[in-house]
């Protein structure tokens, strides 16, 4: 296996080995065994590492870890620690600066150790108290939603990462993300956010768009609302995908007042929850189809004012 290159492997009372001396192996630990970490501990294994220690709580986690990491102890956070060269730290974003904080405070963190968060607001700088404790600090966030299931080992071949490290720890970070199957992309500690917003924005609220249009679908007779849904809605994202706005369709882009207007009155009465959404994305839908000349001007007044009036009944 190759080793990943400038990442000194830490042993017990040692010092760290120079980025010359390169193992070919490394013990990996989980602190937070929810969706994400189980699974990339189980890539890791794949590419010739060992997952060595786990931490969780809940049921739900103890099933993930037997699941993904059989014959893997669930130990505290601390033992975790102790026991690993290379840690995955893949707790919620608004735990990670306390759970940091508090390895760190408590001796935990050891120098050389490689300490990997996955949160994708966050860069490296909210790893600075495990860096002064000489830890090696990597920001790996995989691009991908997880099931906490053995689907997601396989759903990390080609999956994209947001990686962030200090310039001397690059290489070694897109060389971990290449081991667990996936893409390096390169993003800069201050858009981090923006670049999280962006996913949680097309990833996330893609969800509850589709669950909401499965809810209509079914208050309107269909019996099987995701198998009619999904043809339309792979060819919608695949040409959103190849063309952007191009790839803009429906009543909103064509500026048909009416039936939009049919519509907001239809889901005024059948879920006022769907009509907020489908206001606010036929809002932002016909500003971007105004911008690129798709909505003629003379037939947006009407349409946009249609949408005024939804929004205020």
């Amino acid at each position: 296996m190759n080793a990943i290159p400038g990442s000194p492997r830490p042993s017990g009372g040692r010092p760290p080995r120079s980025a010359g001396d390169r193992p070919a192996r490394l013990d990996v630990g989980v602190v937070g065994a929810g969706r994400v970490g189980p699974a990339l501990a189980a890539a890791l294994k794949l590419a010739g590492h060992r997952p060595v220690a786990a931490s969780g709580v809940s049921d739900a986690s103890r099933r993930r870890a037997d699941e993904l990491l059989p014959d893997v102890p669930l130990v505290e956070p601390a033992e975790v620690m102790a026991r690993s060269d290379l840690v995955l730290l893949t707790v919620p974003d608004d735990a990670l600066p306390d759970l940091v904080s508090g390895l760190a405070s408590t001796g935990a963190v050891r120098p050389g150790q490689i300490v990997v968060h996955t949160s994708g607001r966050f860069g490296v700088g909210v790893l600075e108290p495990a860096l002064r404790a000489g830890a090696l600090p990597l920001a790996l966030h995989p691009a991908m939603t997880f099931t906490g299931t053995s689907v997601d080992v396989a759903r990390l071949a080609g999956c994209p990462f947001g990686v962030t490290a200090p310039e001397q720890l690059r290489l070694a970070a897109e060389a971990l993300v290449v081991e667990m199957g996936g893409e390096p992309e390169w993003i800069e500690e201050d858009r981090r956010p923006l670049y999280h917003a962006a996913l949680a924005h097309g990833a996330n609220h893609l969800v509850t768009l589709v669950a909401q249009s499965m809810e209509l679908l079914s208050e309107a007779g269909v019996a099987a609302p995701g198998r009619m849904l999904g043809p339309l809605l792979g060819a919608a994202l695949d040409n959103a995908l190849r063309s952007g706005d191009a790839a803009l369709t429906g009543p909103v882009a064509r500026g048909d007042a009416g039936t939009v207007a049919a519509h907001v009155e239809e889901l005024r009465r059948v879920s006022p929850q769907a009509l907020s959404s489908y206001l606010a994305m036929a809002r932002a839908t016909a500003d971007r189809a105004l911008a690129n000349g798709m909505l003629k001007p003379e037939l947006a007044q009407d349409l946009l004012e249609v949408l005024a009036d939804g929004g205020a009944r």
